[in-house]
């Protein structure tokens, strides 16, 4: 089988470990996420660039018949942090209260503390917690034009809980909140055994945004988890048995991809 990558960095860990597990059986392709798509497909692509013109290419091969982890509409869905927390929402999902606050620099009368998030999601957006008028000002700054997001800011236990599903396999970790007060380093992990409800909601999240590889960030809000972002195909670093997952969830979709075309032409 063919599979290709998506990928601005296909030696990202989890992209490189999966291919160097297809690799032996399988032709694995790097697909330029700002080239053409070309006119061979492959019999499955994974969809790790975020990009416009990856979003782009992606569905250009649907339209094609190609099938695509995670789809082009799902993953662009997940970029946009309102139309994330609407859909959230709207299926009784426990996620933050986000509001739409247009450009930082028209941001009015916050209650502090309150966090604040670039509304399109990508590498090194915007992701702070402001606790009075002068970091506000500072964040103004610095990025005066940015569309942003605004939620309410949830103490919990100073850790972020991690759970990162491929192909409803749960994969999780905690690791110490940058936006959190306390001892501790910010990015620091440990490894964590979500409870059974926990894992459970990460499925749920998983069916109603209709992704196959992501990832839920939740923390302890006073009453129950509150699930503060949904990543499409994020990089579940040093999670064991991640790739191999991945890798048998890419030759399963192609197969049953293989097995629909031989029926069609019978």
């Amino acid at each position: 089988m063919r599979i290709g990558l998506i990928a601005a960095d296909p030696g990202h860990p989890v992209l490189a470990a999966t291919a160097a597990l297809l690799a032996d059986r399988h032709e694995v392709t790097i697909v330029d996420p700002d080239g053409p798509a070309g006119p061979a497909l492959a019999d499955v692509y994974l969809l790790k660039a975020h990009t416009r013109r990856s979003l782009a290419l992606a569905g250009e091969l649907e339209r094609r018949g190609a099938p695509v982890i995670n789809s082009a509409a799902a993953t662009e869905l997940c970029q946009d942090r309102v139309r994330m927390a609407e859909l959230a929402r709207a299926a009784d999902l426990p996620f933050a209260a986000t509001r739409d606050a247009g450009r930082l620099a028209e941001l009015a009368d916050p209650a502090y503390p309150f966090v604040v998030k670039s509304r399109h999601s990508r590498r090194h957006d915007l992701v702070a917690r402001v606790d009075g008028p002068a970091r506000l000002r500072e964040l103004v700054a610095r990025w005066p034009d940015e569309p942003v997001v605004t939620q309410p800011f949830v103490p919990g236990t100073g850790w972020d809980q991690k759970l990162w599903v491929v192909d409803r396999q749960v994969f999780a970790a905690r690791r110490r909140s940058e936006l959190a007060d306390g001892q501790g380093e910010p990015g620091q992990g440990q490894d964590w055994e979500p409870p059974a409800e926990r894992a459970a909601l990460a499925l749920r999240v998983g069916e109603v945004f209709g992704l196959d590889v992501y990832g839920v960030d939740l923390l302890d809000g006073p009453a129950e988890p509150v699930i503060v972002d949904v990543n499409a195909f994020p990089g579940i670093r040093g999670r064991s048995g991640a790739p191999e997952a991945l890798a048998a969830l890419a030759l399963r979709v192609a197969t049953e991809r293989g097995r629909v075309a031989q029926a069609r032409g019978r």
